[in-house]
This record gives C-alpha cells, structure tokens and sequence, in this order.
C-alpha cells in the first residue's frame, strides 16, 4: 500500500510503477519479511526521493515499525508495540491506531504479553 501526495508520477508508458510515494506500507510475510527490510527498502531509500514514511507491519503480533526519512537524508526508526499504541505518519497528517489496523486479528496470549510497557520507543 502507498500513499501518494500531488500528481502521480510514473517509470514508463506502463504506468504500473510509481515513482513518487510519500508513504509506503508493508505488511511482512514469512516468505518477503527478509527482502522488505534490506533490499527492498534499500532500493525505496535510493531511488524515492520523495519517500518520507516506511512502515512495517507484522501480522502475527501487533508490531508497527516506522522508520521516517530526515532532513539529512538519515532515517529514524521507531517501534510501536501492542493495541494500545498508536503512531502519527506527519508527512500525510494521519494517525493510525494499532487497535484499528489490527481490528478482528486474534493473537495468541504469548505475542500480546510481550508489548505491556514498550512502545513508540526510538531505537
């Protein structure tokens, strides 16, 4: 999922690849996880210039990772750990609730235990 501010602006004729997100949402599979954190960003933190947001979305425990671009071009990265947390992607003026993202998911009681003090910490 992405988002996108202003005009969309694609690679070729095709127009089935976007050049300028502001956001981009993964949701982590077991099988992709691995190539969304390293290669896959890694290509978004290259060639979108215009990215600002990436958030990670785990989907066996309510994890939202955010890492958010910086003036420098550096990226800061944060962890929002449990239903009751909730994040603000500024770039687009949103908040997002993990209470809502995760509406009707049922998680085993050891993934939600794990998430009872930490949250929205910078690492």
């Amino acid at each position: 999922m992405l988002i996108v501010c202003g005009e969309l602006k694609f690679l070729d004729e095709y127009r089935d690849v976007l050049t300028n997100p502001t956001v981009i949402i993964e949701i982590l599979s077991q099988r992709t996880e691995e190539f969304d954190r390293e290669l896959k960003f890694w290509r978004y933190q290259t060639w979108n210039p215009t990215l600002n947001d990436y958030l990670l979305i785990a989907q066996t425990r309510p994890v939202i990772e955010h890492y958010i671009r910086q003036e420098d071009g550096g990226w800061s990265y944060y962890v929002y750990l449990g239903l009751e947390s909730s994040l603000t992607i500024k770039s687009v003026n949103c908040t997002l609730h993990l209470a809502d993202v995760y509406d009707r998911m049922v998680f085993p009681p050891q993934n939600l235990e794990l998430f009872s003090e930490t949250e929205g910490e910078e690492l």
